[in-house]
């Protein structure tokens, strides 16, 4: 069996949905090939060489660009077989199933692709594993990147005018919570899954032989389990007492789990990145984020007396949203000194509502709901004021135009807009000066 796994978007990374599969194939005897589309060419040979072809989907942007890709595919190669698999494979299985997808497989994926390579596809095309029904306890390999391109190809992260090469890699897997509208919750509903810190520093240091200088862990909360990640950066930091890291981090663990920030500081944590999502309490307790505005306040308060920076995310766009609490989102973020921490991108996100998501369960969210777009593969809802609607619409028009600009400068005209729409005066707007430390980020500017 000859199996080609393809990835068409991984927010800038290395691909680990390809390195991770790419190592239990080969260890079953497997001939495989790796596709990167984010950085490399489609190749008509490969396609033409394998019996199975695989597409890794972590993310909604992934998802409508592997579904071009596949007709590409079935265009030119009619008989092959396609496999999905990753986090928004489950939640979009009816597109997909469309679009001539054999095999839908969810989180914990790899034993299932060895399975479909190897028992020659006796996973019916009915069945939803990995993720559906069950998350399955696996015994993690070290990924395989040997076919992968390196990783200067890739996003890097910029610390003042220092740029340094990053690597990825993943300590834990699923969360124990429930937001509702994280891809991970109809997956994993609840669960998460522990790699062994072995298998962790062995993937850090192979990347690190390849040039890795910082590494970011992808796991969904990284304090999920704080034992275990307390062991993982402790062993980080006595083999690669000079290598930097980012993690992901709820508010609530934050706050719970506020004696081992000094830890992260200490074995070389640059930045935190935490899903904050708004300051409106009204929309925090729709979401079920598990925490309030008075909380990210505590939470920033906590990371700066640790020497740590946090690196917000918002979901600024939804049906709550109105004109002058957006104002009043910008409003906290210069009042917390997080202009810098912040990735213009963030200002324009609106609600991702894909097939699947729990949103989809609650009464009052139908009053906003359109019918699925099986092309833009999301439930696209309409705000009950058209004006957010359209200050949406230009807020992600003025970032699109500007992506090299400064984030200060871009903020302020941000600011400046966001006012005027709601027909208020713009509050006269105090940046941090320059000539400060520059806050370490990754160059990728795209999030979803």
């Amino acid at each position: 069996m000859k199996v080609l796994l393809v990835s068409t978007y991984e927010l800038g990374r290395q691909p680990f949905g390809l390195a991770s599969p790419a190592a239990w194939l080969r260890h079953a005897g497997v001939d495989v090939s790796c596709l990167d589309l984010s950085r490399q060419p489609f190749r008509a040979d490969l396609v033409i060489w394998a019996d199975l072809i695989a597409f890794y989907l972590p993310m909604h942007t992934a998802t409508r660009l592997a579904l071009l890709v596949i007709q590409r595919v079935r265009a030119l190669k009619p008989s092959v077989r396609l496999c999905c698999y990753g986090l928004y494979a489950p939640l979009n299985a009816r597109a997909l199933r469309s679009a001539g997808v054999a095999h839908i497989l969810g989180g914990e994926f790899e034993a299932d692709l060895v399975q479909l390579a190897t028992k020659d596809g006796a996973l019916a095309e009915s069945d939803f594993t990995a993720g559906q029904t069950e998350v399955p306890h696996l015994a993690f390999l070290v990924p395989d990147r040997q076919d992968l391109l390196p990783l200067s190809n890739y996003a890097t992260l910029q610390v003042g005018r220092d740029r340094r090469v990053v690597g990825y890699t993943e300590a834990s897997r699923g969360c124990k919570h429930f937001c509702l509208h994280c891809p991970v919750v109809p997956v994993y509903k609840g669960r998460f899954r522990v790699i062994p810190c072995d298998v962790v520093l062995a993937d850090i240091r192979a990347q690190v032989e390849r040039g890795a200088e910082h590494i970011t862990f992808g796991d969904p909360d990284f304090f999920n389990g704080i034992v275990h990640a307390r062991r993982v950066v402790e062993a980080l930091a006595r083999e690669f007492p000079s290598l930097t890291y980012d993690v992901t981090i709820k508010v609530e663990h934050l706050l719970r789990h506020d004696s081992e920030l000094p830890l992260l500081r200490d074995t070389g944590c640059l930045f935190v990145t935490s899903a904050v999502e708004s300051f409106d309490d009204q929309v925090l307790a729709r979401l079920a984020k598990g925490h309030t505005r008075e909380d990210v306040d505590a939470a920033v308060a906590l990371c700066r007396q640790a020497g740590l920076g946090l690196v917000p995310t918002f979901v600024p766009f939804t049906p709550w949203t109105t004109l002058e609490s957006y104002c009043g989102l910008l409003r906290d973020v210069a009042r917390l000194k997080l202009v810098d921490q912040v990735s213009p991108i963030q200002f324009a996100l609106r609600l991702l509502v894909p097939d699947g998501s729990p949103l989809l369960d609650h009464d009052d969210f139908q009053l906003y709901l359109q019918r699925f777009d099986p092309v833009k593969l999301v439930h696209p809802w309409t705000h009950p004021d058209p004006k957010v609607d359209a200050l949406g619409d230009e807020i992600g028009k003025l970032v699109g135009r500007r992506l090299t600009a400064s984030r200060p400068e871009l903020f302020s005209d941000i600011w400046l807009l966001a006012h005027a729409r709601a027909g208020v005066s713009a509050p006269l707007l105090e940046l941090a000066p320059r000539g400060r430390v520059e806050v370490p980020y990754l160059n990728e500017p795209w999030y979803c």
